[in-house]
């Protein structure tokens, strides 16, 4: 069903890139699980009132939190969408993330009181009311919650929307909570025995973690993560392959949310070449990578010496001295500046962020080292951090 109001209601639904349609793809997810959980808690009701049960009624009032969680979804597609303005320059994009959060610390806190609901029956079990419609508004509402959790979890996969994911993930421990509601109204249906409770309870603790794995889930991006390594490559690959780019380092790409990205990276390229030339070439990179990828870009030329033996070979024997060290450390912007009295070998070392060393052991390190080359030579070192 989801499907289909999707390719009605959407244009062009299929370049799901487009702010547009990924917007098109939020609402009407947001607006089916909106109707829905009304539905649901409505049944609910109706169903808990006659069957006497606490546990139906509570996962009633789920599905009405549900519903708001659908809304605060609906509204932050909505509000993810608005263009950039002088005081978010970069857009609304991670109001997304904001609202996926919200969801989540809303699955935690339904996990909470649906636990302080099931300890409170455990100790006041009372007997329940069966019967036919009770049994098939369960079986429904657990077909309607898995139905639920897979168009979620398959649209919040197709255009990456970590608030359709929490929104699967909060359905799917829906299904789960209404099964165990449904167990113990056959358990008291055949042997008499209340484990409405029990049940509940069990079913709470799995809310609670599930909800706590989805606050991870929607505040990585927030807080700002390690990017996808194929992405990272597309870059790395596309920009090596351009004339007179010697070298790639210091990549550093900024989420504002799905689909928009800033990248800033440092490119080598020839010391002895024309700075107009160089800056053209670099003016390309940026614009095709905007074009090709969707995303701002800005780039910083460092020049390389490469018509100097000398500066050469000082450069092959620090990298020979580094990788000694560990194959994981590496150099960048490499230069060498001639004094009268000493030569300074100036250049960013880049350390893992959990290196076994701290970050003065390794200079020092390094340092000695040099100093144990022909000549007066003195290491400059500026350490920096990887940022994919």
């Amino acid at each position: 069903m989801v499907s289909l109001l999707i390719k009605i209601l959407v244009n062009d639904y299929n370049n799901t890139g487009d702010d547009r349609v990924r917007r098109g793809y939020g609402v009407v997810c947001g607006t089916v699980g909106i109707l829905l959980n009304i539905v649901l808690c409505c049944v609910k009701v109706f169903a808990g009132m006659l069957s006497g049960s606490i546990a139906i009624i509570t996962d009633a009032v789920n599905n009405l939190t549900d519903a708001g969680s659908s809304i605060v979804n609906v509204v932050g597609f909505k509000m993810a969408g608005r263009k950039p303005d002088t005081e978010h320059p970069f857009g609304h994009g991670r109001i997304e993330y904001v609202s996926g959060l919200i969801i989540s610390i809303i699955i935690i806190v339904l996990g909470v009181e649906l636990g302080k609901t099931s300890i409170a029956r455990i100790i006041d079990p009372r007997d329940i009311i069966t019967s036919k419609t009770v049994f098939t508004v369960m079986l429904i509402s657990i077909g309607v919650k898995i139905y639920m959790y897979l168009y979620n979890k398959k649209i919040g996969n197709r255009i990456s929307s970590v608030s359709l994911q929490a929104a699967a993930v909060d359905s799917f421990t829906d299904a789960i909570a209404t099964t165990a509601v449904l167990i113990s109204v056959v358990i008291f249906e055949f042997t008499g025995v209340v484990v409405d409770g029990w049940c509940g309870l069990i079913v709470s603790v799995f809310i609670i973690y599930s909800g706590i794995s989805s606050v991870k889930t929607t505040v990585d991006p927030l807080l700002g993560v390690k990017p996808d390594p194929e992405y990272v490559n597309i870059i790395e690959k596309f920009v090596l392959s351009q004339n007179n780019i010697l070298g790639m380092h210091d990549l550093v790409i900024h989420n504002y949310g799905p689909g928009r990205s800033m990248i800033s990276l440092h490119v080598e390229v020839p010391a002895n070449g024309s700075l107009v030339e160089m800056h053209d070439i670099v003016d390309n990179i940026e614009r095709k990578l905007k074009e090709a990828l969707n995303c701002e870009c800005v780039i910083h030329m460092d020049p390389m010496v490469i018509d100097n033996s000398i500066s050469m070979r000082m450069r092959d024997y620090v990298g020979v001295i580094v990788t000694n060290v560990d194959p994981s450390l590496r150099i960048n912007d490499f230069r060498m500046v001639q004094g009268t009295t000493h030569t300074n070998l100036i250049f960013d070392l880049v350390i893992p962020h959990d290196f076994q060393y701290s970050d003065e052991e390794v200079v020092d390190i390094i340092q000695q080292r040099v100093r144990q080359l022909p000549g007066d030579l003195y290491a400059v070192i500026n350490v920096e951090k990887p940022y994919t």
